[in-house]
Order: C-alpha cells, then sequence, then structure tokens
C-alpha cells in the first residue's frame, strides 16, 4: 500500500488502502506509524 525511501526520504502511500486496512483491524508497526503521521494520514 505503499513504500518509503529513507535515502531520498520520499513516499508514496495509497491512503484509501491504508484506511481501509485500519478499519479492518491492522495494527501499523511503529516506524509504519510515524510515516502516515508525517504523511498527516492521522490527524
Amino acid at each position: 500500500v505503499g513504500f518509503y525511501d529513507p535515502i531520498k526520504k520520499q513516499s508514496c502511500l495509497n491512503v484509501p488502502a491504508i484506511l481501509y486496512f485500519l478499519e479492518k483491524g491492522a495494527q501499523p508497526t511503529g516506524t509504519v506509524r510515524d510515516i502516515l503521521k508525517k504523511a498527516e494520514v492521522f490527524k
């Protein structure tokens, strides 16, 4: 549902898919949670 390139500090996220999986009960890891916060997926 996305990727993060730490060298280029670039990310590409499929936000609708991420929100779908979170609504179904998926639990992001700490690192993924931080990436989603930076991308303002969590407000």
